[in-house]
């Protein structure tokens, strides 16, 4: 079992096509968390719009007459 475990966790970078592929899964990785990222910015935007337009209503409701 720690042979297969070492076996699998060892790389052999000097092997052309494994460096490549490992090079595009961090690329890939890369291009994720930037995209998590900007959902992330784009979320907190929208909830901090929706927090003041909520401010706003309450206000408005409070100066109606009862």
């Amino acid at each position: 079992m720690a042979k297969a475990l070492l076996g699998y966790m060892s790389s052999d970078l000097r092997d052309p096509s494994r460096a490549d592929r490992l090079a595009a899964e961090v690329r890939r990785l890369r291009d994720r968390v930037g995209d998590l990222e900007a959902l992330v910015l784009r979320l907190q935007d929208e909830n901090d719009r929706l927090t003041a337009d909520r401010a706003t209503w309450a206000a408005l409701e409070e100066m109606q007459p009862a």
